[in-house]
């Protein structure tokens, strides 16, 4: 990492990703890699949020005292999650990122509208394990793909009727478990650097700063502004997305 400016571009991105995940529970990645790659490739962008993304995932799963009742009831869908994640790395290298970027923000945008609504999937008990297997593949090969861990794990999680706090924890152990078989991938393919690595070790600190103060705001919200704030960063994570591939590719 010989430019200087991407140390403090890395502070400043790192530390934003950190504050909305703190309060929403997610977007770290999403945030880290829309930014990161107007300076560096894709590849690049993964590596570095990879240990900023498990620190706070790590401290989002275990942290919220619901971790063995959420544990039992999504381990199925946590295997496949985590599990797939190498099928799209294999393919990463290759293949062109850009229409998958754009439909994942479409994807994002059309949730949170219809969230907006009071609209919300709902997953039949009877039906919890063929969904877990259904999703959490089709969430591991996205996350392969482009490093995005919330599409469509996180409308699956929500739609198993989790109130606040166990459904920001279920998203740390998606998000954990993610970042872990996405470092596997990525390693196995040659795509680490070990001086990406090491800069992704330092960008910990800004992140974790910034996740800390957006759990300090998540705390002063009631459930329902806590579902309009989830939304909300929803839809800005969606139009980031879209905006991003249209206006750089």
């Amino acid at each position: 990492m010989e430019d200087p400016i991407l140390i403090p571009l890395i502070i400043g991105v790192f530390f934003l990703a950190g504050l909305v995940k703190g309060v929403i529970g997610l977007g770290l990645p999403t945030v880290a890699l829309s930014l990161m790659t107007v300076a560096t490739d894709l590849p690049t962008a993964m590596v570095l949020m990879l240990v900023p993304t498990f620190v706070t995932n790590l401290l989002q799963a275990v942290t919220g005292g619901h971790l063995v009742s959420v544990l039992r009831r999504i381990w199925l869908f946590l295997l496949f999650a985590t599990g797939t994640v190498w099928l799209g790395t294999l393919v990463l290298r290759d293949a062109d990122l850009s229409l998958m970027s754009a439909l994942l923000g479409v994807v994002l945008i059309l949730y949170a509208l219809l969230g907006f609504t009071g609209f919300q999937m709902r997953t039949p008990p009877a039906r919890e394990h063929p969904f877990s297997v259904a999703f959490g593949t089709a969430n591991g090969v996205l996350t392969g793909l482009v490093g995005s861990y919330a599409v469509p794990g996180v409308m699956y999680l929500q739609s198993l009727g989790f109130s606040r706090d166990p459904f920001v924890q279920a998203m740390g152990l998606l998000f954990l478990g993610s970042t872990i078989a996405l470092g596997v991938g990525l390693s196995g393919n040659g795509l680490m650097q070990a001086e990406v690595g090491l800069t992704s070790v330092l960008a910990v600190v800004p992140s974790i700063a910034g996740f800390f103060a957006g759990q300090a705001i998540r705390k002063k919200l009631s459930e329902s502004l806590f579902r309009r704030f989830f939304y909300t960063g929803i839809l800005g994570l969606g139009l980031f997305i879209s905006v991003r591939v249209l206006l750089f590719g």
